[in-house]
């Protein structure tokens, strides 16, 4: 067969497909930084535009607004959480300690960095992202859950997640004072959730004990550098100096 003119080559192909690919780690680490250093509502396109040398029809072609980046680093972050809270509860708890240390992990890590933070509400405010945190998180809802109200369907854990969600918007979104410390936060988020999903009261105090012995602050530090070392690792650039603890820490 003779290729004409606009036929592109396997080799062309290839060769675009490479080119997209560099693209779009590059508007990647771009709106990391800046969400990290600024804030995800203070950056602008403009700034992610110059940050990582593209045009404004390229990132269109790949995420089409900002919030298609953020979709993509939310689904990153919270595909490795519940991964990493079954390690933090460890392999002989029952999964609603995973799910306590999970939720735990998730509020504190708000606390960390008022960026972070941003992102956090902003992941939980908007619908498509929402949607997507609301269904994943009912599959291991249902799995942790289910024991206790063995009539209730997936359906229903996710209508259930409704409620849940917005419970932990509500405590991520008022940051913790000299009068409301991270400890009552956790305690008070931990006992309307499990209460909630019909955990009985001799086991919630079994959690909340254990959440307790847990030094949450260095916890949630470790498990956020390690999630951005994998982030970093994936597309391929140095988040150095923008972690949560380094100089954009909020005191």
């Amino acid at each position: 067969m003779v290729c004409k003119p606009n036929c592109a080559t396997g080799g062309e192909r290839l060769a675009v497909r490479s080119d997209g690919l560099q693209t779009e780690k590059r508007i990647l680490q771009a709106c990391v930084r800046l969400f990290l250093e600024n804030g995800y509502h203070q950056t602008t396109m403009l700034q992610i535009l110059k940050e990582a040398q593209v045009s404004s029809s390229s990132f269109q072609n790949l995420f089409h607004s900002k919030d298609g980046v953020l979709m993509e680093l939310v689904k990153f972050m919270f595909e490795n959480q519940f991964g990493i809270a079954r390690n933090v509860a460890g392999a002989a708890l029952p999964p609603v300690y995973v799910y306590a240390a999970e939720t735990a992990l998730q509020i504190t890590l708000t606390e960390l960095n008022e960026n972070l933070r941003e992102i956090y509400l902003e992941a939980y405010t908007q619908e498509h992202l929402l949607d997507y945190i609301q269904r994943a998180t009912a599959q291991e809802l249902y799995r942790i859950f289910g024991p206790y109200q063995p009539e209730l369907t997936e359906q229903d854990f996710y209508e259930l997640e409704f409620g849940s969600a917005g419970l932990m918007r509500g405590y991520m979104a008022n940051p913790c004072t000299a009068d409301f410390t991270l400890e009552q936060k956790l305690n008070k988020f931990v006992t309307l959730a499990l209460r909630g999903y019909k955990v009985p009261e001799d086991e919630l105090q079994k959690v909340l004990a254990f959440l307790v012995g847990l030094d949450m602050r260095s916890i949630a530090q470790s498990v956020m550098e390690e999630v951005f070392r994998q982030l970093a690792m994936r597309y391929e650039f140095s988040l150095d100096g923008l972690l949560p603890g380094g100089r954009n820490k909020q005191s």
